[in-house]
C-alpha cells in the first residue's frame, strides 16, 4: 500500500547561487557529510546538491509533513547503491514519522527517483508499506 508520495522541482542555477553566497553555511545546514562528499566529487557540484534538495522536498512531502513539525533537512539524506541507483536514509524526526505511519505488521520501503536536465533537477518519493512476511505455521496435518 502506497503511504505517501512527494515530487520536487529544483532550479539548478538557483542552488549554484545559494551555494556561492553562503557556501559551507549552506552544506552543512541542507546536506550531510556524504552527501557532500558525493556532490563535491561530481563534475556538476550545483546539479547533484539540486537533485539532493529536490529529494528532500520531495520525502517530507511524503512524510505528509512538508518542512515543519521538527524534521530537519538532514534527517533525510540521499546516498547510492552500488549500482548507482539512488536510496534515502532516514534518521531523527523523520525517521520517527515514518514509523508512526506504518501499520502494524508492515515495513516501510522509501523509494526515490532522481532526474536532472539543465536548468531543472526533479525528485520523486513514493513510501510504501510491504506486509510482514508471516512467520512460517507448523503442518498439523502431518501430525495425525
Amino acid at each position: 500500500m502506497i503511504l505517501g508520495i512527494g515530487t520536487d522541482l529544483a532550479n539548478i542555477e538557483r542552488i549554484a547561487g545559494t551555494l556561492a553566497r553562503f557556501g559551507d553555511r549552506f552544506r552543512n545546514r541542507v546536506f550531510t557529510e556524504t552527501e557532500q562528499r558525493k556532490a563535491e566529487g561530481r563534475a556538476d557540484v550545483a546539479g547533484t546538491y539540486a537533485k539532493r534538495w529536490a529529494a528532500k522536498e520531495a520525502c517530507s512531502k511524503a512524510l505528509g509533513t512538508g518542512l515543519r513539525m521538527g524534521i530537519s533537512w538532514r534527517d533525510m539524506a540521499v546516498g547510492n547503491l552500488r549500482s548507482g541507483q539512488p536510496v534515502m536514509h532516514l534518521s531523527g524526526w523523520a525517521a520517527e514519522r515514518l514509523r508512526t505511519m506504518t501499520p502494524p505488521g508492515h515495513e516501510a520501503i522509501v523509494h526515490v527517483t532522481l532526474t536532472d536536465d539543465h536548468p531543472w533537477a526533479q525528485a520523486f518519493v513514493v513510501i510504501e508499506a510491504r506486509p510482514l512476511a508471516a512467520p512460517p505455521q507448523p503442518d498439523h496435518a502431518a501430525e495425525t
